[in-house]
């Protein structure tokens, strides 16, 4: 069995993933990049695509260790929600091209909401 500290090293190792893909694409977006001519945008989804993988299964991996069975408590259904909104980002990234630095402090406030309701699983 996998314990809990493993399952952890896991979760944050997508979360680094995902916000280096995001700021990555993020900053091409807005110094006028576009998806076409990225030269690292299949990395870019490939990391992301990984990471995004890495948290949602690492993130089941550490419910069952904890005990934490269906019904899920509203903590866990919120972080499900931020971590599927963060995973379709990077197709809305290219699309909004300078407008993206809106969603530069968007995903820093959902990164931020999920850290908290993670390590205080309060609702």
């Amino acid at each position: 069995m996998i314990s809990l500290l493993v399952y952890k090293l896991f979760h944050l190792t997508g979360i680094m993933m995902v916000f280096l893909s995001l700021g990555g694409a993020m900053v091409y977006a807005i110094n006028g990049g576009v998806k076409a001519n990225n030269q690292w945008r299949k990395a870019v989804g490939i990391t992301h695509g990984i990471g995004v993988v890495l948290i949602l299964v690492s993130g089941f991996g550490m419910l069952a260790r904890l005990g934490i069975h269906w019904p899920w408590p509203a903590w866990v259904m919120i972080k499900l929600v931020i971590w599927l909104l963060i995973g379709v980002l990077t197709a809305i990234i290219y699309r909004l091209g300078s407008a993206s630095k809106t969603l530069w402090y968007v995903t820093i406030l959902l990164g931020i909401l999920a850290a908290v309701l993670g390590l205080f699983k309060s609702i």
